[in-house]
């Protein structure tokens, strides 16, 4: 299966090929601003460098959140208007599951992936690695970052990753001390969306392109301000 996964929802938006589980290559795009301009020169170039078009490509995967709004909405879109024109599946996937899955490994059985979610909040969740995949320990959500550090009991090592470690990484090597681990891995995440992605359509997990929704955890400014 040649799928083709995306990730706009933070400022390193991605675009990904795969052979099934197997990373073709990942193209990396930033700063943010750029990704509108950028999303559909890099699909294409992408898929030009193997010598394929998007009429090859059979499924897509997409990051659909959580992160900045703007972002989540060029990638969904964008995808959305891909799959519903070829008629192929499209497997939404959280950026944060994505981020986990990037920094797990066989030293990281507890990650936990933080996005800064900027007015003094972050996106996070904390999942446990195993062979099967990965177990969500404390659920995803928008949290206040002193009030999701405090669901972090434990005597475990939990390795961080994510922009919302550069924001906060005072306040957990505050609070857990040496159990805090930060992970060095680069923060683009298509390849691992895409890997996520099969899983589920391998599954039989994938959606229309009219039914992929957005994972906001919070409401946008503009609703705040309804």
């Amino acid at each position: 299966m040649l799928i083709l996964a995306v990730d706009t929802t933070t400022q390193t938006g991605s675009v990904a090929l795969l052979r099934d589980a197997a990373l073709v290559e990942q193209s990396d795009m930033a700063p943010p601003a750029a990704h509108s301009a950028r999303l559909l020169g890099t699909v294409d170039g992408l898929l030009a460098r193997h010598g394929l078009s998007i009429r090859d490509v059979e499924a897509f995967a997409v990051a659909a959140g959580p992160g900045s709004f703007t972002g989540i909405r060029i990638g969904l879109s964008a995808v959305k208007a891909l799959a519903f024109a070829s008629g192929r599946p499209v497997a939404p996937v959280s950026s944060l599951e994505a981020l986990a899955a990037k920094a797990a490994g066989p030293e990281a059985a507890l990650v936990a992936p933080i996005i800064d979610a900027k007015k003094g909040e972050v996106y996070a969740a904390l999942f446990r690695a195993h062979a099967g995949g990965l177990k969500e320990i404390v659920a995803q959500g928008a949290y206040a970052p002193a009030a999701f550090l405090d669901r972090l009991a434990g005597s475990e090592s939990i390795v961080f990753v994510g922009s919302g470690v550069e924001a906060y990484d005072q306040a957990v090597r505050d609070k857990l001390g040496r159990r805090a681990v930060f992970s060095s891995a680069p923060p683009f995440i298509a390849a691992e969306v895409g890997r996520l992605g099969y899983e589920r359509l391998s599954r039989g997990g994938g959606v229309a392109a009219d039914q992929v929704e957005p994972l906001y955890f919070r409401l946008s400014q503009a609703e705040e301000k309804r």
